[in-house]
């Protein structure tokens, strides 16, 4: 009996689990523009927040095919921008939206885990999660 309790219970809670809302085809369009670094939460449940950053991400993607460089921005509102960037392929792997890098260097994915159009979270291949947001512009005020 308790063998039958305990693994109806193990089932509703994958079933919890696996609920989760997959992120539709047509939220990948919120990828595109800028998007400054917030906080990032480590696997082992350490916290590093970004209250200010020197440079912002900057993620271009067209057919699935993308491009991530960063910017920095500048008083008067332009970015300084370089050379520099990542190419990237957006796969669907189960359901699940990855961006699959291969450089010179190395290869690597991230995870998707939720999208909208002011907001971005993405899990690294170390287990770290790092939450982006919509950068504002620089105001004196």
């Amino acid at each position: 009996m308790k063998l039958l309790i305990k693994s109806a219970f193990l089932f509703v809670c994958l079933g919890v689990v696996s609920c989760k809302d997959s992120i539709p085809e047509s939220d990948l369009a919120y990828l595109n523009g800028y998007w400054e670094i917030e906080k990032v939460e480590l696997p082992d449940g350490d916290k590093k927040e970004y209250k200010v950053n020197e440079s912002i991400d900057f993620i271009q993607v067209k057919s699935r095919n993308g491009i991530r460089k960063k910017v920095y921005p500048q008083i008067d509102g332009r970015y300084l921008v370089n050379d520099v960037q990542e190419r990237f392929t957006v796969t669907d792997s189960a359901g699940i939206w990855l961006l699959r890098y291969e450089t010179r260097y190395g290869k690597w994915s991230e995870k998707i885990i939720a999208i909208d159009s002011s907001s971005l979270e993405i899990e690294g291949a170390a287990g770290a999660i790092y939450f982006y947001k919509r950068p504002q512009p620089f105001s004196i005020k």
